[in-house]
């Protein structure tokens, strides 16, 4: 059978097409944007957004709002008509979760607690008491028809399927680290692509809405002990034969119930001892990571974790236009040269200045590291012959790094001070080859930083 698509399937088809895509153009390359530190703040503030949408089922309220701290605004002005016979239910839910993973470990114990309030709520008439259920769900799995492609016939969907693709891989391959950082496995973020692909082209076919993992479920579905990808087929099992067979025992299912499941799987995302390793380790890392788990309470997990990025690259950025610039000396009976300001003890070479740049000298870091160089030239504070410029931690120079130590060379000259590269790598002189820079005066052959102090 032959249907015009609806915008919801012609978005999930989209959707498909675009990850296909992105996986075939290994976009999966972009994800090397997010460091383990945006994951810490991303996965703290991803924790306590998914309670923040649960906490009003567990007190019984309507809830609202777009962000968390919108979410905790009304809340806080709902209070005044807690359900308290709601949230009694609730609590011991979570009181059984939690116990019941305590006792037994690795046991479907989320499971038992959800049969268990099936039947307390049909016995008990809870649903009459106010608490609400999980209502009538309809029967019977969806149908799945062929889909006739016209993608003239809805505007923006395009955007709006790239929109959707890019917050499903993002928010999907960022809880997928988290889960794979736990415990320890490998993971294919490219292989992310075909899974979305995969899962919206048959929606496109079942007639449904544009999908994508969620961190909640995976929280869940982790908290329950699952440890491969079989599980998800194991639970699709289920959710077909619950859909086939028990979707009228489940009509009595309290929606606190649910929320409790959630509110318990997600606690372990929180990790205050891992934010305080972070804080312990580095300052500026630490400071990414706050970024993210602010930027997912103000703005959602999305928008969160790509300004957390935008901040990450901005400050690699600035760390890499003023790298630090270091004067060596040789250590005592050694061919061996360090940095002074780490080893005190090292000694200098008499008419001898060795420096060497902590980065790779680009377009627009040369102009720092000239000045800081003639700087440390005019410091030396001695009767100079031979600067050594040590390249071994320099990978990559560009143009205009080759024309800066032409640049420097030429006023080392002029001071009677001759310029000599040492430890540079091939492509580096290689560049100084093409470039022309006969002031740098370039060996053939690599040239070690003892060979070069002579």
């Amino acid at each position: 059978m032959l249907v015009r698509m609806p915008p919801r399937l012609l978005a999930a088809f989209t959707v498909a097409g675009l990850a296909f895509c992105a996986w075939l153009l290994r976009l999966s390359v972009l994800v090397k944007l997010i460091s383990n530190s945006i994951l810490v703040g991303f996965k703290a503030g991803a924790g306590l957004t998914i309670a923040m949408t649960q906490l009003p089922s567990l007190f019984g309220l309507k809830g609202g709002g777009h962000n968390f701290f919108e979410r905790a605004v009304l809340l806080a002005g709902q209070l005044g008509q807690l359900q308290v016979l709601v949230l009694v239910v609730g609590l011991v839910a979570i009181a059984l979760i939690v116990l019941g993973e305590r006792w037994f470990p690795g046991r479907p114990v989320a499971l038992g607690v959800v049969v268990l309030s099936i039947a307390v709520a049909t016995l008990l008439g809870l649903p009459a008491l106010g608490v609400p259920i999980t209502g009538d769900i309809p029967a019977g799995l969806p149908t799945l028809s062929r889909p006739a492609l016209r993608l003239h016939d809805e505007e923006g969907i395009v955007p709006l399927a790239a929109g959707c693709l890019l917050l499903a891989y993002i928010e999907g391959v960022s809880a997928a680290r988290s889960f794979a950082a736990k415990h320890g496995y490998a993971l294919d973020v490219r292989q992310e692509f075909l899974g979305l692909g995969a899962a919206n082209l048959a929606v496109a076919f079942g007639q449904g809405y544009p999908v994508a993992g969620g961190l909640s479920q995976s929280a869940v579905n982790d908290k329950a002990g699952a440890r491969t990808p079989l599980s998800l087929v194991f639970a699709s099992c289920a959710i077909a034969l619950c859909l086939l067979f028990l979707t009228e025992l489940l009509r009595n299912l309290p929606d606190v119930v649910l929320a409790a499941i959630v509110l318990v799987a997600v606690k372990g995302l929180v990790n205050v001892r891992e934010l305080r390793r972070t804080y312990s380790l580095s300052r500026v890392e630490f400071w990414v990571a706050m970024v993210a788990f602010a930027g997912v309470l103000l703005l959602g997990i999305l928008k969160g974790v790509l300004v957390a990025a935008f901040v990450s690259m901005v400050l690699l950025i600035r760390r890499a236009a003023v790298p630090p610039v270091l004067r060596l000396g040789r250590l005592p009976g050694s061919q061996r040269f360090a940095d002074r300001g780490r080893n005190p003890d090292v000694e200098e070479v008499p008419g001898v200045l060795i420096v060497r740049v902590e980065a790779g000298m680009l377009y627009f870091n040369v102009g720092h590291i000239r000045e800081e160089v003639l700087r440390i030239v005019a410091e030396a504070g001695q009767v100079l012959r031979v600067v050594v410029w040590d390249m071994s931690t320099s990978p990559y120079v560009d143009i205009a790094g080759v024309r800066m130590l032409a640049e420097v060379a030429r006023e080392l000259a002029a001071r009677g001070i001759v310029l000599r590269l040492a430890e540079a790598h091939a492509t580096v002189r290689d560049l100084v080859r093409k470039e022309g820079a006969a002031e740098l005066q370039l060996p053939e052959g690599r040239v070690t930083v003892a060979e070069a102090v002579g």
